[in-house]
Protein backbone atom coordinates (compact mmCIF):
# COMPACT_ATOMS: atom_id res chain seq x y z
CA UNK A 1 0.00 0.00 0.00
CA UNK A 2 1.27 3.36 -0.84
CA UNK A 3 -0.75 5.50 1.07
CA UNK A 4 -0.87 5.50 5.24
CA UNK A 5 -4.54 4.76 5.85
CA UNK A 6 -5.01 2.07 8.03
CA UNK A 7 -5.23 -1.53 7.20
CA UNK A 8 -9.26 -2.20 6.64
CA UNK A 9 -10.02 -5.38 8.58
CA UNK A 10 -13.10 -7.75 8.96
CA UNK A 11 -14.16 -10.05 12.10
CA UNK A 12 -15.52 -13.54 10.72
CA UNK A 13 -16.85 -15.69 13.44
CA UNK A 14 -20.22 -16.85 14.20
CA UNK A 15 -19.48 -16.89 18.03
CA UNK A 16 -20.21 -13.68 19.74
CA UNK A 17 -17.97 -13.85 22.52
CA UNK A 18 -15.08 -14.77 19.89
CA UNK A 19 -15.86 -11.64 17.85
CA UNK A 20 -15.97 -9.72 21.40
CA UNK A 21 -12.69 -10.80 22.08
CA UNK A 22 -11.26 -10.16 19.08
CA UNK A 23 -12.64 -7.07 18.98
CA UNK A 24 -10.95 -6.26 22.65
CA UNK A 25 -7.93 -7.33 21.69
CA UNK A 26 -7.54 -5.38 18.28
CA UNK A 27 -8.38 -2.25 20.02
CA UNK A 28 -4.81 -1.14 20.84
CA UNK A 29 -3.90 -1.41 16.84
CA UNK A 30 -7.31 0.43 15.82
CA UNK A 31 -6.39 3.27 18.54
CA UNK A 32 -2.76 3.27 17.24
CA UNK A 33 -4.16 3.90 13.48
CA UNK A 34 -3.14 1.14 12.29
CA UNK A 35 -6.47 -1.02 11.87
CA UNK A 36 -9.81 0.16 11.09
CA UNK A 37 -12.69 -2.28 11.83
CA UNK A 38 -14.70 -1.94 9.32
CA UNK A 39 -17.30 -4.63 10.91
CA UNK A 40 -18.39 -8.61 11.81
CA UNK A 41 -19.46 -11.13 10.24
CA UNK A 42 -21.49 -13.73 11.74
CA UNK A 43 -20.91 -16.59 8.66
CA UNK A 44 -19.30 -16.93 5.66
CA UNK A 45 -22.48 -16.47 3.61
CA UNK A 46 -22.69 -12.75 4.90
CA UNK A 47 -18.46 -12.80 5.47
CA UNK A 48 -18.37 -13.00 1.52
CA UNK A 49 -21.61 -10.47 1.08
CA UNK A 50 -19.60 -7.75 2.82
CA UNK A 51 -16.94 -7.88 1.07
CA UNK A 52 -17.86 -7.90 -2.38
CA UNK A 53 -20.07 -5.21 -1.10
CA UNK A 54 -16.96 -3.31 0.29
CA UNK A 55 -15.21 -4.04 -3.16
CA UNK A 56 -18.55 -2.65 -5.49
CA UNK A 57 -17.37 0.57 -3.26
CA UNK A 58 -13.43 0.33 -3.58
CA UNK A 59 -13.40 0.34 0.35
CA UNK A 60 -12.62 -3.77 0.11
CA UNK A 61 -11.09 -4.95 3.39
CA UNK A 62 -7.59 -5.59 3.60
CA UNK A 63 -7.51 -8.07 5.99
CA UNK A 64 -10.28 -10.64 6.68
CA UNK A 65 -9.62 -12.59 10.84
CA UNK A 66 -11.59 -15.62 9.38
CA UNK A 67 -12.60 -18.12 12.40
CA UNK A 68 -12.78 -22.03 10.54
CA UNK A 69 -15.30 -23.72 12.38
CA UNK A 70 -18.68 -22.43 11.20
CA UNK A 71 -22.18 -23.27 10.07
CA UNK A 72 -22.80 -23.44 6.39
CA UNK A 73 -20.07 -22.14 4.67
CA UNK A 74 -16.60 -22.88 6.88
CA UNK A 75 -13.35 -20.43 6.90
CA UNK A 76 -11.46 -22.33 4.14
CA UNK A 77 -14.85 -22.21 2.11
CA UNK A 78 -15.06 -18.78 2.11
CA UNK A 79 -11.25 -18.55 1.65
CA UNK A 80 -11.60 -20.15 -1.99
CA UNK A 81 -14.37 -17.67 -2.99
CA UNK A 82 -12.92 -14.62 -2.43
CA UNK A 83 -13.42 -12.25 -5.59
CA UNK A 84 -10.44 -10.18 -6.21
CA UNK A 85 -9.04 -7.88 -5.59
CA UNK A 86 -8.65 -10.68 -2.30
CA UNK A 87 -8.11 -9.65 0.98
CA UNK A 88 -5.26 -11.18 2.86
CA UNK A 89 -6.47 -14.10 5.01
CA UNK A 90 -5.88 -14.66 8.54
CA UNK A 91 -7.55 -18.19 9.71
CA UNK A 92 -8.29 -18.41 13.25
CA UNK A 93 -8.27 -22.42 14.40
CA UNK A 94 -8.85 -24.22 16.98
CA UNK A 95 -7.86 -27.54 15.25
CA UNK A 96 -5.76 -29.83 15.63
CA UNK A 97 -2.26 -30.30 15.28
CA UNK A 98 -2.30 -31.55 11.98
CA UNK A 99 -4.29 -29.31 10.74
CA UNK A 100 -1.75 -26.70 12.50
CA UNK A 101 1.44 -28.52 10.63
CA UNK A 102 -0.30 -27.44 7.31
CA UNK A 103 -0.81 -23.96 8.45
CA UNK A 104 2.95 -23.98 9.48
CA UNK A 105 4.27 -25.80 6.08
CA UNK A 106 2.57 -23.65 4.08
CA UNK A 107 3.40 -20.28 5.74
CA UNK A 108 -0.17 -18.85 6.23
CA UNK A 109 -1.02 -16.41 9.13
CA UNK A 110 -3.38 -18.03 11.71
CA UNK A 111 -4.08 -17.56 15.07
CA UNK A 112 -5.04 -20.39 17.58
CA UNK A 113 -7.99 -19.91 19.80
CA UNK A 114 -7.84 -18.74 22.56
CA UNK A 115 -6.11 -15.74 20.90
CA UNK A 116 -3.35 -14.35 22.64
CA UNK A 117 -2.20 -10.47 22.38
CA UNK A 118 1.46 -11.22 21.74
CA UNK A 119 0.25 -13.90 18.93
CA UNK A 120 -2.23 -11.38 17.51
CA UNK A 121 0.38 -8.43 17.44
CA UNK A 122 3.23 -10.52 15.47
CA UNK A 123 0.58 -11.38 12.59
CA UNK A 124 -0.30 -7.71 12.33
CA UNK A 125 2.94 -7.16 11.69
CA UNK A 126 3.05 -10.03 9.28
CA UNK A 127 -0.07 -9.03 7.44
CA UNK A 128 0.96 -4.71 7.42
CA UNK A 129 4.63 -5.71 5.95
CA UNK A 130 2.60 -7.49 3.19
CA UNK A 131 0.20 -4.76 2.45
CA UNK A 132 2.39 -2.11 2.29
CA UNK A 133 5.48 -4.15 0.71
CA UNK A 134 6.73 -2.20 -2.32
CA UNK A 135 6.30 -5.87 -4.08
CA UNK A 136 3.23 -6.36 -2.59
CA UNK A 137 2.23 -7.21 -6.27
CA UNK A 138 4.21 -10.68 -6.26
CA UNK A 139 3.75 -10.68 -2.86
CA UNK A 140 -0.16 -10.97 -2.81
CA UNK A 141 0.32 -13.87 -5.39
CA UNK A 142 3.39 -15.72 -3.76
CA UNK A 143 0.67 -15.43 -0.80
CA UNK A 144 -2.58 -16.84 -2.75
CA UNK A 145 -0.14 -19.84 -3.78
CA UNK A 146 0.41 -20.57 0.11
CA UNK A 147 -3.42 -20.12 0.96
CA UNK A 148 -3.88 -22.90 -2.56
CA UNK A 149 -1.55 -25.28 -0.78
CA UNK A 150 -2.78 -25.11 2.16
CA UNK A 151 -6.46 -25.66 0.94
CA UNK A 152 -4.93 -28.75 -0.97
CA UNK A 153 -2.79 -29.67 1.96
CA UNK A 154 -6.17 -30.19 4.37
CA UNK A 155 -8.14 -31.55 1.28
CA UNK A 156 -4.91 -34.40 1.36
CA UNK A 157 -4.97 -34.57 5.13
CA UNK A 158 -9.06 -35.07 4.83
CA UNK A 159 -8.34 -37.95 2.37
CA UNK A 160 -10.33 -40.03 0.31
CA UNK A 161 -12.17 -42.49 2.03
CA UNK A 162 -11.63 -46.11 1.04
CA UNK A 163 -13.79 -46.46 -2.47
CA UNK A 164 -15.60 -49.68 -2.90
CA UNK A 165 -15.25 -50.91 -6.13
CA UNK A 166 -17.56 -49.70 -9.28
CA UNK A 167 -20.60 -51.46 -9.11
CA UNK A 168 -21.90 -52.72 -12.56
CA UNK A 169 -23.50 -50.72 -15.16
CA UNK A 170 -26.67 -51.56 -14.40
CA UNK A 171 -26.43 -51.15 -10.27
CA UNK A 172 -25.84 -47.24 -11.11
CA UNK A 173 -29.02 -44.92 -9.55
CA UNK A 174 -31.25 -44.04 -12.38
CA UNK A 175 -33.52 -42.02 -9.83
CA UNK A 176 -32.73 -40.35 -6.54
CA UNK A 177 -35.49 -40.99 -3.77
CA UNK A 178 -35.18 -37.87 -1.44
CA UNK A 179 -36.83 -38.21 1.95
CA UNK A 180 -39.24 -35.54 2.98
CA UNK A 181 -41.50 -34.90 6.01
CA UNK A 182 -44.38 -36.65 4.81
CA UNK A 183 -43.04 -38.07 1.34
CA UNK A 184 -40.41 -39.03 -1.23
CA UNK A 185 -38.98 -36.88 -4.00
CA UNK A 186 -38.34 -38.65 -6.76
CA UNK A 187 -36.15 -37.30 -9.61
CA UNK A 188 -33.92 -38.58 -12.82
CA UNK A 189 -30.42 -38.90 -11.72
CA UNK A 190 -29.93 -36.63 -14.96
CA UNK A 191 -31.06 -33.65 -12.82
CA UNK A 192 -28.46 -33.94 -10.04
CA UNK A 193 -26.19 -30.32 -10.73
CA UNK A 194 -24.40 -30.83 -8.13
CA UNK A 195 -23.28 -32.54 -4.17
CA UNK A 196 -22.39 -31.27 -1.66
CA UNK A 197 -20.81 -31.10 1.79
CA UNK A 198 -21.46 -28.14 4.08
CA UNK A 199 -21.43 -28.33 7.94
CA UNK A 200 -21.71 -31.86 7.87
CA UNK A 201 -24.65 -32.57 5.38
CA UNK A 202 -24.82 -32.95 2.29
CA UNK A 203 -26.96 -31.04 0.15
CA UNK A 204 -27.88 -32.15 -3.36
CA UNK A 205 -29.27 -29.16 -6.53
CA UNK A 206 -31.44 -30.67 -8.26
CA UNK A 207 -32.71 -28.77 -11.23
CA UNK A 208 -35.90 -27.73 -11.66
CA UNK A 209 -38.45 -28.64 -14.50
CA UNK A 210 -37.70 -26.66 -16.96
CA UNK A 211 -40.38 -23.67 -17.23
CA UNK A 212 -41.06 -19.88 -18.47
CA UNK A 213 -38.13 -18.37 -16.39
CA UNK A 214 -34.45 -19.28 -16.57
CA UNK A 215 -33.18 -22.48 -14.83
CA UNK A 216 -32.88 -22.71 -11.75
CA UNK A 217 -31.91 -25.25 -8.74
CA UNK A 218 -33.44 -26.54 -5.59
CA UNK A 219 -31.51 -27.54 -2.62
CA UNK A 220 -32.38 -30.95 -0.90
CA UNK A 221 -30.39 -32.28 1.98
CA UNK A 222 -29.55 -35.73 2.36
CA UNK A 223 -28.55 -37.70 5.62
CA UNK A 224 -26.07 -40.33 2.79
CA UNK A 225 -22.41 -39.06 3.05
CA UNK A 226 -20.74 -37.68 0.12
CA UNK A 227 -18.75 -40.72 -0.52
CA UNK A 228 -21.67 -43.52 -0.43
CA UNK A 229 -23.49 -41.36 -2.96
CA UNK A 230 -20.32 -41.11 -5.40
CA UNK A 231 -20.24 -44.91 -5.38
CA UNK A 232 -23.65 -44.94 -6.68
CA UNK A 233 -23.18 -42.45 -9.53
CA UNK A 234 -21.82 -43.21 -13.08
CA UNK A 235 -18.26 -42.17 -13.46
CA UNK A 236 -18.59 -41.44 -16.68
CA UNK A 237 -21.20 -38.16 -16.08
CA UNK A 238 -19.76 -37.47 -11.86
CA UNK A 239 -17.03 -36.29 -11.41
CA UNK A 240 -15.22 -35.41 -7.47
CA UNK A 241 -13.92 -31.58 -8.14
CA UNK A 242 -13.25 -30.87 -4.78
CA UNK A 243 -13.08 -33.16 -1.15
CA UNK A 244 -16.74 -31.88 -0.28
CA UNK A 245 -18.51 -31.63 -4.00
CA UNK A 246 -19.25 -34.22 -7.09
CA UNK A 247 -20.75 -32.43 -10.05
CA UNK A 248 -22.99 -33.48 -13.29
CA UNK A 249 -20.54 -33.06 -15.91
CA UNK A 250 -23.16 -32.41 -18.05
CA UNK A 251 -24.16 -29.64 -16.55
CA UNK A 252 -21.18 -27.50 -16.43
CA UNK A 253 -21.74 -24.63 -18.51
CA UNK A 254 -18.50 -22.56 -17.69
CA UNK A 255 -15.51 -22.95 -16.17
CA UNK A 256 -13.98 -19.64 -14.88
CA UNK A 257 -10.10 -19.59 -14.13
CA UNK A 258 -9.46 -18.70 -10.02
CA UNK A 259 -6.42 -17.99 -8.08
CA UNK A 260 -3.46 -20.71 -8.31
CA UNK A 261 -4.97 -22.47 -11.27
CA UNK A 262 -8.27 -23.29 -9.34
CA UNK A 263 -11.77 -23.15 -11.68
CA UNK A 264 -15.48 -21.74 -10.46
CA UNK A 265 -17.52 -23.83 -12.38
CA UNK A 266 -21.22 -22.23 -13.35
CA UNK A 267 -23.42 -24.74 -14.19
CA UNK A 268 -26.94 -25.02 -14.93
CA UNK A 269 -29.43 -23.54 -13.29
CA UNK A 270 -27.06 -20.69 -11.80
CA UNK A 271 -25.42 -23.12 -9.11
CA UNK A 272 -21.62 -22.39 -8.61
CA UNK A 273 -18.99 -25.00 -7.40
CA UNK A 274 -15.40 -24.54 -6.79
CA UNK A 275 -12.72 -27.36 -7.67
CA UNK A 276 -9.15 -27.51 -6.02
CA UNK A 277 -6.29 -26.90 -7.61
CA UNK A 278 -5.27 -31.15 -8.29
CA UNK A 279 -8.95 -31.72 -9.23
CA UNK A 280 -9.33 -28.92 -11.74
CA UNK A 281 -6.14 -29.62 -14.08
CA UNK A 282 -8.02 -33.39 -13.30
CA UNK A 283 -11.27 -31.76 -14.91
CA UNK A 284 -9.12 -29.87 -17.46
CA UNK A 285 -7.69 -33.50 -18.79
CA UNK A 286 -11.00 -34.54 -18.35
CA UNK A 287 -12.83 -32.27 -20.63
CA UNK A 288 -9.80 -32.14 -22.79
CA UNK A 289 -8.85 -27.89 -22.30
Amino acid sequence: MADSRPLRALIVDDEPLARQRLTRLLAPFVEAGRLDLVGEAEDGVEALDRVAAAQAEGAAPDVLFLDIQMPGLDGFAVAERLAPPRPHVVFVTAHDDRAVDAFRANAVDYLLKPVEADQLADTVDRVEALARSAESGTTQAAYLDRVADLLESLEQQAGAAAQPGAPPEEDYLRQLSIPGRDRFTVVAVQRLVAAEVHDGLTSLYILDEPGDGPPSVTRYVIAHPLDALEARLDPAHFMRVHRSALVHLDHIREMVSWFSGRYKLLMAGGHEVLASRSRSKALRERLSL
